[in-house]
Formats: structure tokens, sequence, C-alpha cells
């Protein structure tokens, strides 16, 4: 059975505090007991030395004609003030062998002078010290009574008798309105704890089910939701950041998915209407046309080209950001990579009158550890990028250089540069920075994300710097091979 977490803290927090209260209750209990005990021994042993005091110089009954006395509050100025059930006996000395009055607590007749004497009170009261001891009476139904005895001395400090004092002891240890007395507070002290355990449930709890109500909100599609953030908790706080946080992420994900969605459906939206038209001129007659459906065939093979090229990119480009791009890692000569992509890519660039160029620090210093071919489709993504937005005349430059442990490849070119608010965005999918561009001189906004990507997947990073009509510089670093540095699973 599921409990609420309010009840559970609840229970959870009532049980702790009952079992320290318990233990707590056990040793105050033990505690209180001693201190009784101990009180009620001073004050009896107290009545003890007062009575034999009052009795000091005084002669005592015979024993061979009176066998064992009792005073109760009949000697000239002796006042015992005994307890309830107290008696105060007089034993004269020396004891004679005639069977001697109990005490009354002891609830028996009476008692041999054998057994008497043979109790340690009694004996340490013979050797001249006052003395006191709790024993069970079987008489008394097994309940405890508290003894004290006191010498009697004669005016010249001999030993003339005992003063015996007895009182019955509580059978549960304490007085009947002590135990009152301390169940009531410790009925008190578990109502305490309840409420205290309750309010701090409900302080813990709350938090939590304001978060569990969230959360299934934001399971039901509600990304909007939030929890407060506040308290002197700091784990609830810090979860309240991490829950916050979290959404916020999923929003910017679900943003980025429709989004993704709806570049993609616009991005093909284009070649297939084009297709689409094609095709319909055709079946409208131009496929008899011997000399018009040429164009129109290589317009629609142009445009399902495209469509490979934009599925291909995205399939890589997917593959690489849920790291399941296989790389064939091997070691590699970064700078002749460059020069083999720049001589692959030199018709594109005198077609637009641009230069490439290729500039190495070191050449045996940059090799890295990578997969060529996807390298390769790095720097023809940045080469393809930059030729498009160099000016007439002007070239592209690739620099390699060493930097510590990494491999460091810029691509630089003197456009128009990429404004300030557009820099952070240009590596994401789709994005143009230049929006008066259409996607046939532009491109499909894939290049720098597939970029970003590869880069990313051997366990190195890309950033780009641009000063607006002067040019921008792409670079990405790559591990040296040899390096300490760890890749990431291929």
């Amino acid at each position: 059975m599921l409990l609420p977490m309010r009840l559970r803290l609840s229970l959870s927090y009532l049980a702790v505090l009952l079992l320290g209260m318990s233990l707590a209750a056990v040793l105050a209990w033990l505690a209180v007991e001693s201190l009784f005990l101990s009180t009620q021994r001073e004050n009896l042993l107290a009545q003890a030395r007062l009575t034999a005091a009052a009795l000091q110089g005084a002669t005592l009954p015979d024993q061979s004609t009176q066998s064992y006395s009792q005073v109760l509050n009949v000697q000239p100025g002796l006042h015992t003030r005994l307890l309830s059930e107290g008696g105060a006996v007089l034993v004269g000395l020396p004891v004679g062998d005639v069977p001697l009055q109990a005490p009354p607590a002891e609830n028996a007749a009476s008692v041999t002078p054998a057994v008497l004497l043979a109790r340690p009170e009694i004996r340490q009261a013979l050797d001249g010290q006052p003395a006191t001891a709790v024993r069970r009476v079987p008489s008394a139904g097994g309940r405890r009574v508290l003894y004290a005895a006191a010498p009697v001395r004669a005016e010249d400090g001999s030993l003339t008798g005992i003063v015996y004092l007895a009182t019955p002891l509580p059978p549960s240890g304490l007085p009947a309105n002590v135990m009152l007395q301390f169940a009531g507070a410790l009925l008190l002290a578990v109502v305490l704890a309840g409420l205290s355990g309750t309010l701090l449930a409900r302080r813990l709890a709350r938090p939590l089910e304001d978060m569990a109500c969230a959360a299934a909100a934001v399971a039901a599609g509600d990304l909007d939701r939030q929890v407060p953030v506040g308290g002197d908790m700091r784990e609830l706080h810090s979860l309240g950041q991490t829950f916050n946080a979290m959404t916020a992420s999923l929003r910017r994900s679900d943003q980025t998915r429709r989004a993704f969605i709806a570049d993609v459906a616009h991005e093909l939206r284009t070649p297939l209407t084009v297709i689409k038209g094609t095709i319909e001129t055709l079946e409208d007659g131009a496929l008899d046309d011997t000399a018009g459906r040429g164009p129109l065939l290589a317009s629609m093979q142009g445009e399902t080209d495209r469509l490979i090229r934009m599925v291909n990119d995205l399939l890589v480009l997917t593959r690489a950001e849920a790291g399941g791009l296989k790389l064939k890692l091997e070691p590699l000569n970064l700078g002749e990579l460059a020069r083999l992509r720049c001589r692959h890519l030199t018709p594109l660039a005198a077609a637009r009158l641009v230069e490439l160029r290729v500039a190495e620090e070191s050449t045996d210093q940059t090799r890295v550890l990578g997969d060529a071919d996807r390298l390769a489709q790095v720097l023809d993504n940045l080469l393809d990028n930059a030729i498009r937005y160099a000016p007439d005349g002007t070239n592209v430059t690739v620099t390699i250089r060493r930097a510590g442990g990494w491999s460091e490849c810029t691509v630089s070119d003197h456009g128009p540069g990429i404004p300030a608010q557009h820099l952070p965005f240009i590596f994401e999918r789709f994005y143009r920075a230049d929006a008066s561009r259409d996607r046939h001189t532009g491109g499909a906004g894939l290049g720098l994300a597939i970029a970003r990507a590869l880069v990313q997947a051997h366990g190195g990073d890309i950033e780009a710097a641009s000063r607006e009509g002067e040019g921008t510089d792409v670079t990405f670093r790559l591990p040296c091979a040899g390096t300490d540095t760890e890749l990431p699973e291929s």
C-alpha cells in the first residue's frame, strides 16, 4: 500500500520521537525512583536518629519482662513523625531469647532474635552506626520495605538499645501522585511531538508535493510549469532550481524540434514543388518535345540530387548528435588533407574568381587521430561556405598550426562578415545569417551544423570570429595524434 509522503514522514518522525522519549522515560523513571528511594532513606534514617537522640539516657524496657516495645509517640517529648504505615520499635540490649514483635510494615506478628540480629542494618547499628536497608518481605505480599536502625546510647556513651523503623515502599517504585504527574508529562510530550512531527512533515512534504504535481503537468505536456524556489533547505532549493532548469531545457528542445520540423518541411517543399511541377509539365505534353524536355529533366534531376544531399546531411547530423556516428580513426596529416580538399574545390572557387591557399606552420606536428572522410566533409563545408561569401578577386586561406596538444585549422575569408547578433547561432541547423540569400545561393543552412557535430564527435571544438565588413574566421581544433587527450568512443 502506497502511503502519502506527508503521512509517511509524520509516522516516521513520530516513531523516532516515541523511541527516543521511551528511552528517556525509562532513564528518567530510574533516576526519579533512585532519587525517591534516596530521599526516603534519608528521611527514615533522620527519624530513627531523632528517636534515638530523644531516648538517650532514658531507662529502656526490660527485655525479660517486656519482649519488644513499640514507641508510638508515648515518650514525653518524643515525636517520630513517621510515615503512614511506619512504626518505631525499641530494642533493648542485651537481646534475650524471647520472640520479638515485628515492625508493623512487615505485617508479621513476631520475629526471632537470631533473624533480627542477622539483618545488616541491625548489625551496623550494634556497631554504633545508623543504617538503612531495603528488602522484599514475603509476609507483606512481596512488597519492598525500607528499614532504618539507629543506636541508643546511655549518658556515658555506652550502647543501651536500638531504634528500629520500617515503612513500606510503593509497589511501582514511586507514589501514585508522582506516577500520575509522570504519565501526564509523557502524554503531553507525545502530543507535542505529534504536532511538531506533523508540522515538520508538512513543511518537508509540501514542496515535494508541489513538485510532483508540476512533474505530472510536465508529463501531460505543460512545459511552462515551474515550481517555487525558496525556503531555507538547500536540497529542496537545489531540487527546485534543477526542476525549473529541466523544464526550460525541455521547452527549448520542444521549440527546437518544432523549428526543425518546420525548417525541414520548408526546405523539402521547394524541390518537391519543382519536381511536381516538372512532372505535370511533362505530362501536359512537354515529354514529346525533344528540345524542351532536356532542361526540364535536368532541373528535376538537380532538385532530386539536392533532396538526396539534404537527407544525407540530416542523417549525418542526427547520428553525430546522437553519438551513433561510426568513425574510422587513424593518424593523418591535417595539412595534407586541407591541401587535398582545396585542390578538389579549386574549380568551384575559380568560377567565382576566388583563390584557395593553405598555410601550414609545421608539416610534421599537425598529425591528428581522425576519420579522413568525415574531416574532409568538415573542410568541404567550411570552404564551400567561405567561397560563397568571398568577394570576387579575393582569396580563402586555410591555416594549420599546432597549439599545445591540439592541431588548429582556420578557414578565413574576406567577405562581408557576420553581424555580432547572429554569430552565436551560425552553427544551428537551418540558420542563415543573411536572410536575403535564398537556399540556392546560401545552401540549406546545414553545413556549419554538420561541421560542428563532426568536430565534436572527434573530441574537438569549433568556433567562429568575424569582423563585419572585413571577413570571417572559422577555427576547429582536434587532439594531436599521440597526446593524452581522450577521444569519444567510436
